[in-house]
């Protein structure tokens, strides 16, 4: 019995070295793994691997930064175009259900210095834009593209065109003086009307329009930008708006909506 004993206690003491034996090994193991993922030791392939893959590859090239301007440019593009196209239904909603709450009496005067009110044009129709003479370049394309309607008007619906009248009102009356203007209006449509008046005449009927004008800041020079609304108010020979017109429309659309209004209320009369 004795002798059973010694030999389990035996047993006992090799199986205890043995797990101590063991667990040395594997915390001298560990060590040395911990060793390596901090970077004091060799690096094992696939941790390697794995830190490669996490690496940039290099500076970022000219070609990925164009990448990423023109994704940007279309996503404005796109967003300016789809606010436009949105605008538009809402205009042809408000025109077919009845007269929208856009415009009214107002009073300017012209290049010759003559009272120009909104009575005046009654037995016309109108293209009526607002923008300014020092507007470096979506004035000037909105007014060469109705000046483009006026030509094909004239060409193809000559009866038409003799009853429309192109109108510019100045949103800068401070700047836009009648010699300004006059000097600006040699650059545009013969048919054009300019028009302009004190400030407070011109943001009230900039207001009834629901025309947005602010201006930005001024330069150090003085020199200053009219941020404002870019839509064309097409109004029938009664003075009512008939449509209106936004910056994405090309001038072929444009000609086409103005014949069809035209004709629309010549058949209804």
């Amino acid at each position: 019995m004795f002798r059973s004993f010694k030999s389990s206690t035996s047993t006992a003491k090799a199986l205890h070295n043995n797990i101590k034996r063991h667990s040395k090994k594997f915390s001298t193991q560990s060590s040395k793994y911990a060793k390596t993922r901090a970077g004091s030791g060799s690096v094992d392939p696939m941790d390697a691997a794995a830190s490669n893959s996490m690496m940039p590859r290099g500076p970022v090239s000219w070609a990925s930064l164009g990448l990423v301007a023109v994704a940007a440019a279309s996503a404005v593009s796109y967003y300016q175009i789809e606010r436009e196209r949105r605008l538009e239904e809402a205009m042809g909603k408000i025109v077919s259900t009845g007269k929208p709450a856009i415009g009214g009496e107002w009073s300017l005067i012209d290049l010759d210095g003559n009272l120009v009110t909104n009575k005046t044009f009654e037995g016309k129709w109108t293209l009526l834009y607002f923008g300014f003479a020092r507007c470096p370049d979506i004035c000037p394309s909105e007014m060469v593209k109705v000046g483009q309607v006026m030509d094909t008007l004239a060409k193809e619906y000559p009866e038409l065109a003799s009853k429309i009248r192109p109108i510019f009102v100045s949103v800068d009356p401070a700047r836009d003086s009648l010699k300004a203007l006059r000097e600006y209006s040699k650059d545009f449509h013969p048919t054009y009307i300019f028009l302009t008046g004190a400030p407070d005449q011109v943001q009230d009927m900039a207001k009834k329009y629901r025309v947005y004008v602010s201006k930005a800041d001024e330069t150090e020079d003085g020199d200053y930008l009219v941020d404002h609304s870019i839509v064309i108010y097409f109004h029938d020979d009664t003075g009512d708006l008939a449509d209106c017109f936004t910056q994405s429309m090309r001038p072929s659309d444009v000609v086409e909506k103005v014949v069809e209004r035209m004709t629309q209320k010549a058949s209804s009369t």
